[in-house]
């Protein structure tokens, strides 16, 4: 009871401070980057960067070696391999709302760092919107209210936005800056967010009718969009321009794009682009790979698309499969996700030198958090860290070992380059005995919406911290979340979410009982 009462008075308490607050309206100038290109290796920690450049050139950065404890070990010097790797680097806290991050816990054993992650939804929330929030809940805070993200900032600010990944569209990371929903797994109310939003480029897999070796199926299995919104797309039946073919990917990235145009791209396997496909090889690219679009030509196509628009975008990219090779402990894949991205990386760098440049464009490389504690060989049995060893002339290496098959809680490398990157090195919040400086996983999208892309001129128009935003069709998006029930109340007002508020205290104790639908009939 005492506990319940905690969590309702400060829901209350919540609900009351923001209900109030208002942001100032947007202008036809911003500061700040004109581009954003955000980049995240799904599940992608500092080993797996090192991994990676050991199996290419059987040296890299990152290393660590030493004994367990804040100061025993250290970072060994090495040479960039991968082209980010000479942008501005900092490091990254992941931590969800409800956790934290201690930099000398995090080297004192394996154990700290296996408690307390967050999951790719809380994450993706806290990069988008500026907000950390509960693992399961995408694009609200913790207590359900629905919260602005930097793609509808964009949106709102005259620019374009799109999300790209090799995993399907309507998953945590995309999603977090297209839908609001009190759960990741609602994937048919996500994908219908998404084909409503006023976005300009989605691409990503979850194509009902094939499988993951990019076979055609006579039945169709909608687990990452429903029939009707498939209907609407393939039939083109919508405002967007539907892309399925590796031909027609290519034909974006080749320039064939116009302004003004919506492009969704779905391309034709269940899950991922490659990494669930049939086959088994002890190497990389042993086993057949799938014939469609690889995650570069998606990248260049959608940098192709937004980069018609004058005012600048924001662009979400992620190798999403890299997460899922750290579940399944899979080295020799986790090659081929990790060179897939850097590639795109490089094709993401090419377009800024070759249409845009750095003094107006943003680049980041990062993760969301870390996924399987890839790191060296025999570490628990040692007592100590051990640097990862071997590899060379694309040769996998053989000192290495995953030590989980979880997320995990581990500060994850940022890199940035190009417009704004001295505004995110004045926010550095502390240092890792190890990985040095870091920032939180919040800080780039408050930046963002805090500083860089606000209105300066004067409006009569204001909007409530958490209140719906449009989803182009005139309506809100508050309450997007079927099940919950202050995200319905986000744009009902000082008066109503109090009286909101205090009626989630009342259902948290088991006093009453409510019909959130009804409810928000009531307020209108």
């Amino acid at each position: 009871m005492r506990n319940s009462l905690r969590m309702g008075a400060a829901a209350l308490a919540a609900t009351v401070a923001t209900a109030g607050a208002v942001t100032p309206a947007f202008a036809a100038e911003s500061h700040g980057p004109k581009n954003i290109i955000y980049m995240i290796g799904d599940g992608m920690g500092y080993g797996h960067v090192a991994y990676n450049n050991l199996y290419e050139t059987g040296q890299s950065k990152y290393l660590i070696d030493g004994a367990f404890g804040a100061e025993g070990p250290e970072e060994l010097d090495g040479d960039s391999v991968q082209s980010f790797e000479d942008f501005d680097r900092l490091s990254m806290t992941t931590y969800p709302v409800d956790s934290s991050y201690d930099p000398a816990k995090a080297w004192a054993t394996h154990e700290y760092v296996d408690k307390g992650a967050t999951d790719s939804s809380a994450a993706g929330t806290a990069m988008a919107t500026g907000v950390k929030t509960l693992n399961g809940r995408l694009g609200v805070n913790d207590y359900g209210h629905e919260q602005e993200n930097t793609s509808e900032r964009a949106k709102k600010a005259g620019k374009s936005a799109g999300v790209v990944s090799s995993v399907p569209f309507s998953h945590a990371t995309p999603a977090s800056w297209a839908a609001h929903n009190i759960s990741r797994n609602n994937y048919h109310e996500i994908a219908e967010e998404m084909f409503n939003s006023d976005l300009d480029v989605i691409m990503g897999t979850g194509h009902p009718f094939y499988n993951d070796d990019n076979v055609k199926q006579d039945e169709a299995k909608y687990k990452y969009l429903s029939e009707e919104v498939y209907n609407q797309l393939s039939s083109n039946e919508s405002d967007w321009d539907y892309v399925e073919s590796k031909q027609q990917f290519e034909a974006l990235a080749q320039g064939d794009v116009h302004a003004g145009e919506k492009y969704f791209g779905l391309a034709p396997v269940a899950s991922t682009l490659q990494q669930a496909r049939s086959g088994e090889s002890d190497q990389p690219y042993g086993a057949e790979m799938n014939d469609v679009v690889d995650l570069p030509t998606m990248t260049t196509g959608a940098l192709n698309a937004l980069g018609q628009n004058d005012e600048g975008f924001h662009l979400m990219i992620e190798g999403g499969a890299i997460d899922w090779n750290g579940h399944a402990n899979d080295s020799v894949r986790a090659i081929e996700e990790l060179q897939d991205f850097n590639n795109s990386v490089d094709a993401a760098i090419q377009w800024v030198e070759e249409n845009s440049s750095w003094d107006e464009t943003l680049l980041v490389v990062t993760a969301d958090h870390e996924t399987g504690y890839l790191s060296g060989a025999n570490e628990r049995k040692d007592n100590k860290f051990n640097s990862m060893a071997g590899g060379g002339s694309n040769t996998l290496p053989e000192g290495h070992e995953w030590y989980s098959t979880q997320h995990t809680n581990q500060v994850v490398p940022f890199f940035f380059k190009g417009a704004g990157s001295a505004d995110i090195k004045s926010k550095i919040e502390a240092s890792d005995p190890v990985r040095g400086d870091y920032i939180d996983n919040t800080t780039l999208a408050n930046l963002t919406l805090q500083e860089w892309w606000v209105k300066h001129d004067d409006s009569d128009q204001q909007e409530q911290p958490g209140a719906g935003a449009d989803d182009g069709n005139g309506s809100s998006l508050a309450g997007s979340s079927k099940g919950d029930f202050l995200a319905g109340l986000t744009g009902a007002g000082i008066a109503s979410a109090v009286i909101g508020a205090l009626a989630f205290l009342a259902q948290h104790l088991g006093i009453i009982t409510i019909n959130p639908q009804a409810w928000r009939k009531f307020l209108k």
